[in-house]
């Protein structure tokens, strides 16, 4: 008796070794959904290429507005910024990109085909370019499921091969869609980029994404325009930002970055700008994610 309840012990230490020697890349999925270097902000996409966890999102930003965010992302250390052809904004994201001390290679910039363009996929992809004027584009994304879709994403797969585009994905799919899309396809996409925030949490699709090997990224964070305030003053929320000492803002961030989902908030506010990119003096906890998680309303706030 003695000898096997020293053997069980000698079984639990081995185990409890093993465990202590895990690595980062090696921790359970669950601590670490989306694979991110916390280190360096940043993602290994499946693409190879890596792309930073924070950035900028610059829907309904005006010229002058969005070059000037850029900028100020820019300046603050942020190197991930989302454009896309229908917020007529690419120009002076490129401007502010050309117009930086940042190396190129330093900063991801993210943009988007739009359904209208499906039929042309070539030209949408060289207008682009050319409106951006940054050399390559580090992302190319279908905005949203349309006809021709898939003939679209097949130039882009081209477009890839002939190092115009790093990486390519998708914006707006979800469970149903992904199942139909990717088995017509050659590269499996780098990312999806879906309307995420506590009150639509999308808590089986993230996971679902995330388990075919490709990054999560949400935007909408904070509800978007008429819910931002709502969101923000959520009690809950508030309670944990109060706790920590930072915003909610900052609660929301850092609650995506804690599930495996890049985050792209919209600002033209310098200030606001760097409070999104300051996420990692902090770490919430497993009560206070699950306080999060029960804030979801499958509350959908844009028609995407």
């Amino acid at each position: 008796m003695k000898r096997i309840l020293a053997l069980s012990l000698m079984f639990m230490f081995l185990l409890g070794m093993n465990a202590c020697a895990q690595t980062p890349q090696e921790a359970p999925a669950a601590e670490n959904p989306g694979h991110f270097n916390l280190e360096t902000a940043a993602v290994t996409l499946n693409s190879g290429y890596e792309m930073p966890i924070m950035g900028l999102g610059t829907y309904s930003l005006s010229d002058e507005e969005c070059y000037n965010s850029v900028t100020a992302l820019l300046e603050a250390g942020g190197r991930l910024i989302d454009t896309a052809y229908m917020y007529h904004n690419e120009a002076a994201v490129g401007r502010a990109v050309r117009d930086s001390d940042v190396p190129r290679e330093e900063i991801f910039v993210i943009t988007k085909l739009y359904p209208s363009q499906f039929d042309d996929p070539e030209a949408a992809i060289q207008l682009a370019l050319n409106t951006l004027d940054i050399g390559y584009i580090d992302m190319v994304l279908l905005h949203h499921p349309g006809d021709g879709d898939v003939e679209a994403y097949l130039a882009m797969e081209q477009a890839v091969a002939d190092g115009k585009i790093h990486s390519i994905g998708l914006s707006n799919w979800y469970i149903e869609e992904l199942k139909e899309f990717l088995p017509q396809v050659n590269i499996t996409p780098a990312l999806v980029q879906n309307e995420i925030h506590p009150y639509y949490q999308e808590p089986d699709v993230v996971p679902y994404i995330q388990e075919l090997g490709i990054t999560a990224q949400g935007w909408y964070p904070f509800g978007g325009r008429g819910h931002t305030s709502e969101l923000l003053g959520d009690e809950t929320i508030s309670a944990i930002a109060e706790s920590h000492g930072v915003t909610s803002a900052q609660v929301i961030l850092r609650w995506n970055l804690q599930r495996g989902v890049v985050v792209i908030p919209g600002s033209s506010n310098p200030d606001h700008i760097r409070e999104n990119l300051d996420l990692f003096g902090f770490e919430l906890t497993d009560e206070e994610m699950a306080q999060i998680a029960a804030l979801n309303r499958d509350e959908k706030y844009d028609w995407y």
